[in-house]
């Protein structure tokens, strides 16, 4: 029974993170009705940037949680400026093409970000230092870290702070309005374009807080890192409902639990021929699963209705 608690917090602490990324993969999908397929890259800058900068700082004598809090803003503004350069760049021109063609650029975005950084980080996985506290908390049995506890804590705050922001706020409003007809919202004194790189930003600061707390959480990075969670993250996001904030969190979290749960218990169901590297079964027989029962997703798909 240790076990399976253990694999519970183990897998909502992966869950958050898959979540962290899927919110960012909704809101641009709710606004343009794009899959941004870079943006699992983008959470490998932001923990490349990070652990760049954390090793500047290795010798200045600063407490790690200072050095993490450095490191994590000089990520966001990486990846916000990076995020918004590919919106201009890459999707912008191509915003009333064909949907398959700003779907090919962003497959081709995620490729050229892989090679730039294989480039500039050079391919090795480097390990990621361990800056706050590692002594495990003890629940009674199962056992969380410091660095899994910020994880959780982080998910709970964002969602709130987004859920505010896209309901409470003038530029929720202009959001809601732009993904219901740009055109229109033009004519009411809402500029889409400012809206929708306000959207890539917000989803590359979500995206540079998950690649700092995976690399936090694993201890290593490398250029190919953000790939798996990008899909998994993109997963999640279908299948808790995309364009619905709650949604990516959900299936975020549930997809982390099941992967959690599979890969503690896959050895004993399949009788040892399948190991714990064959979680990711779970993950996507789950997906498949529901987009069979349910198309749109746990929660439906809330795309606003195009005039």
């Amino acid at each position: 029974m240790e076990t399976f608690f253990q694999q519970i917090i183990n897998g909502l602490v992966l869950g958050s993170m898959y979540a962290l990324v899927a919110l960012g993969y909704t809101m641009v999908y709710g606004i343009i009705n794009l899959i941004n397929f870079a943006h699992g890259e983008v959470l490998m800058v932001g923990a490349l940037t990070s652990w760049t900068v954390v090793s500047i700082l290795a010798d200045s004598g600063m407490p790690g949680w200072l050095m993490m809090l450095i490191s994590l803003m000089c990520a966001i503004v990486v990846c916000a400026v990076l995020n918004f350069t590919i919106e201009k760049v890459a999707y912008r021109p191509l915003r009333n093409a064909p949907r398959l063609a700003p779907l090919i650029t962003a497959m081709g975005m995620s490729l050229l970000l892989q090679t730039l950084a294989m480039i500039i980080w050079k391919p090795n996985p480097k390990p990621y230092p361990i800056l706050l506290p590692n002594e495990p908390i003890d629940l009674g049995g199962p056992v969380i870290s410091v660095v899994q506890c910020l994880i959780l804590g982080l998910t709970v705050v964002i969602l709130a702070a987004l859920m505010y922001l896209v309901n409470r706020t003038k530029l929720g409003r202009a959001m809601r309005a732009t993904a219901e007809n740009p055109r229109v919202a033009a004519l009411m004194g809402v500029r889409p374009d400012m809206v929708i790189s306000a959207t890539f930003i917000i989803g590359a600061a979500l995206a540079a807080v998950a690649g700092v707390m995976w690399a936090s959480n694993y201890g290593t990075v490398q250029h190919s890192m953000g790939f798996l969670p990008g899909l998994k993250a993109f997963t999640a996001a279908v299948l808790g409902g995309i364009g619905n904030l709650g949604g990516a969190v959900l299936g975020g979290v549930l997809l982390g639990l099941v992967e959690a749960i599979g890969a503690g218990y896959l050895g004993d169901l399949t009788g040892g021929v399948l190991g714990s590297h064959y979680a990711d079964i779970f993950a996507f027989a789950l997906l498949i699963l529901v987009l069979t029962l349910r198309p749109s997703g746990l929660l439906g798909e809330r795309v606003a209705d195009r005039a």
